[in-house]
């Protein structure tokens, strides 16, 4: 597992968030807001980028932008769930801000692949396991807390010894931005070194955020109004999978979701917000996107109107709290004029029409280009 190139690594770091202009583009009847991307101006903060890990900020004298504190929160809820000492989340943090710039990168040396950059050729998991961070920072953990005496090696040693990197002098010199951001999500006393180590995954993975802080409160719910006419969590019976493996894939694991709980930063497996559903959606297809509904909307390319959307598209509105410039809620959509989302805390994941969307879509985005596209909703013309 070689870190990605320094250059890669300092402008994920220090680069300030794009300013979010939107523009209109003509859909049908209605006006989509397709948001681009224009400037360098900073969003930081629960009013600009905001998610669960508090939006873009400066940490220990680095640039530190939100997809990076949303996964950041990830470890330290991971961490503190297993009951680790804050000496896990510091190890972890460091290795992921060497190895990815604590992304969930799509790509990387060789096969390696997600935050730790992980290789599913060395048996870390499948690409579809790696590009979840809650998957990945669970196995990272594994292997770190089989190490003897992990918790007291010198600065550096643990890190090398899980990822056996070719360059071993890279991660001690990361240990103190790594502190600094684990303190902003750390809750309540440390925790001792477990003895014997402690079992693998989440005590209760539907309760992710119950310990670990969030940079900002919840942030991510729908305002649109539910259509009583839709059952919320059934397929209609002529319901069919898209023909493209990835998007059925990403499809597929969306709607087996539902039901399951709205948990604000939940990336699965039992609880999710809006922007955690798409990613393990996503990752359930071995495509890795960002972690967080302001960097979701910049990714992949592109969809300029809904009658050419494909499923496995994500779809945003402004949401509860967002405005058209700053989406806060996103939806993937599934095909058959629907789209599965984590609507809100109340309500969980649910199915809910295209046309209760509709006029609320202020950007699409397409992650994924699929290789056997299917029929565009209310027979439109086929996607580009």
């Amino acid at each position: 597992m070689e870190p990605v190139s320094s250059t890669s690594l300092l402008s994920g770091i220090t680069t300030a968030l794009v300013a979010v202009v939107a523009v209109p583009v003509a859909v049908a009847s209605i006006v989509v807001m397709a948001v681009t991307t224009a400037g360098t101006v900073a969003l930081g903060g629960c009013s600009g980028d905001g998610g669960p890990g508090g939006g873009s900020q400066v940490v220990d004298e680095s640039r530190v932008n939100a997809d990076q504190m949303d996964i950041a929160q990830t470890i330290v809820t991971v961490v503190q769930q297993r009951h680790l000492p804050r000496r896990a989340a510091v190890l972890a943090i460091s290795t992921a801000l060497v190895e990815s710039g604590m992304r969930n990168l799509n790509y990387g040396d060789r096969d390696s692949l997600g935050v730790f950059q992980q290789r599913p050729s060395q048996g870390w998991g499948s690409a579809e396991q790696i590009l979840n961070p809650v998957y990945a920072t669970n196995t990272f953990l594994d292997h770190l807390v089989a190490l003897p005496g992990w918790a007291t090696m010198p600065p550096g040693k643990a890190q090398q010894a899980v990822q056996r990197s070719g360059f071993p002098d890279r991660y001690a010199p990361r240990e103190r931005e790594a502190t600094a951001i684990v303190g902003k999500f750390w809750t309540g006393p440390d925790n001792p070194v477990p003895v014997p180590p402690a079992p693998g995954g989440l005590d209760n993975p539907a309760q992710q955020t119950s310990l670990a802080a969030t940079g900002c409160s919840d942030q991510g719910g729908s305002n649109i109004p539910r259509d009583p006419g839709v059952d919320p969590k059934k397929l209609p019976p002529d319901f069919q999978p898209p023909p493209d493996p990835r998007q059925a894939a990403a499809v597929s694991y969306a709607l087996a979701q539902l039901g399951k709980p709205y948990v604000w930063g939940g990336k699965g497996p039992n609880g999710f917000d809006c922007s955690g559903l798409t990613l393990a959606s996503w990752a359930a297809a071995g495509v890795g996107i960002p972690a967080g509904t302001t960097s979701q909307v910049h990714a992949g390319r592109p969809v300029p109107s809904l009658t050419q959307v494909q499923p496995g598209d994500l779809l945003f509105t402004a949401g509860s709290l967002g405005t058209a410039r700053n989406p806060r809620h996103v939806g993937l959509y599934a095909g058959h004029n629907l789209i599965v989302n984590s609507y809100d805390s109340s309500t969980g994941v649910i199915l809910e029409p295209l046309s209760a969307w509709a006029d609320k879509v202020v950007a699409i985005r397409r992650v994924a280009e699929p290789s056997t596209p299917s029929p565009p909703p209310q027979g439109g013309s086929p996607a580009a």
